[in-house]
């Protein structure tokens, strides 16, 4: 009896030493938001979503597929059409809101717009008039496809795109004149040009990316991308394509604006992701419109 105890020991202590020897293996299911990052966790097909950890300083959100076609940097040009969830959704008559008609003329009394594109774009020109310039005019807002038809059918595929394929299809964009001349000449103009990424706005078609947009230089067209990145883009003399490039080969670029630190990461999304963030700070994600998501922690 006492022998058969003295192996059963024997064999309880070999199995113990093996079950040591193993070391824990780590999934791509726990990985943390710098452990997503810093592996190549995508290149191979591979989507896995980061579990919710219980952590007090983090938070897990959800991304689905559709988030892909929805927010304020969503890539519209000849290759990526407008997706239904991507036009904004708070687009406005500005006509039938007089209250944020002020500082600039409207060409005609049916032009829209995202009421919060306008009200940054009031608080801009009444920055712009601090300066002495105000002379400011909005002549094409948000268009329907019925408008983006008829308008391309007018003008040809040189200076219009066909409806779905238009940057005023999401109400983001605007067309801004002056009064007073030509906006290449104007003083609007070139305030524009100066500071209007200073409100989260672009010029969109710059004089020398024609080549990399597809569309030729538009002084007057303007899109609202949000801070940070319109005063990276002006920094760096990005258009948007280029801008998403960027991201997409940086993964996660941190900059600072008037002392304060955003942070900013492009995640592919293949299937609905789960991404932990700090629960500490505001952040905002917008699709790319192509085969991602960018999400960016504010102060």
């Amino acid at each position: 009896m006492k022998k058969w105890a003295f192996l059963l020991v024997i064999l309880l202590l070999l199995f113990g030493f093996e079950v040591m020897k193993q070391e824990p293996e780590v999934t791509k299911d726990h990985l943390s938001i710098e452990d997503y990052l810093a592996q190549d966790v995508i290149d191979q097909g591979d989507n896995q979503a980061i579990d919710a950890i219980d952590q007090d300083d983090n938070q897990s959100i959800d991304v689905g597929m559709d988030q892909i076609y929805q927010g304020d940097l969503l890539l519209v040009n000849k290759e990526y059409p407008v997706h239904q969830e991507g036009v904004t959704p708070d687009v406005i008559n500005l006509f039938q809101n007089q209250e944020l008609v002020q500082g600039y003329g409207l060409l005609d009394n049916t032009i829209q717009l995202s009421q919060r594109v306008v009200k940054q774009f009031n608080t801009m020109i009444d920055e712009a008039a601090r300066d002495g310039v105000r002379h400011f005019l909005i002549s094409s807002g948000y268009r329907d496809e019925q408008d983006q038809n008829r308008l391309y059918e007018e003008m040809g595929s040189d200076y219009a795109l066909p409806a779905g394929y238009s940057e005023h299809n999401l109400g983001l964009s605007l067309d801004i004149g002056s009064t007073e001349m030509a906006m290449n000449k104007a003083e609007e103009g070139k305030w524009l040009q100066k500071n209007a990424s200073t409100y989260g706005f672009i010029l969109r078609y710059p004089k020398d990316k024609s080549a990399i947009t597809g569309i030729q230089y538009e002084p007057w067209h303007y899109r609202y991308v949000g801070l940070p990145h319109s005063v990276i883009m002006q920094e760096k003399n990005l258009t948007l394509e280029q801008y998403l490039d960027f991201l997409k080969e940086q993964k996660t670029i941190t900059t600072t604006i008037d002392h304060e630190e955003y942070e900013i990461s492009y995640y592919p999304i293949m299937k609905n992701t789960t991404i932990l963030m700090p629960t500490v700070r505001r952040y905002e994600v917008s699709g790319n419109n192509i085969d991602g998501v960018i999400v960016t922690i504010h102060p």
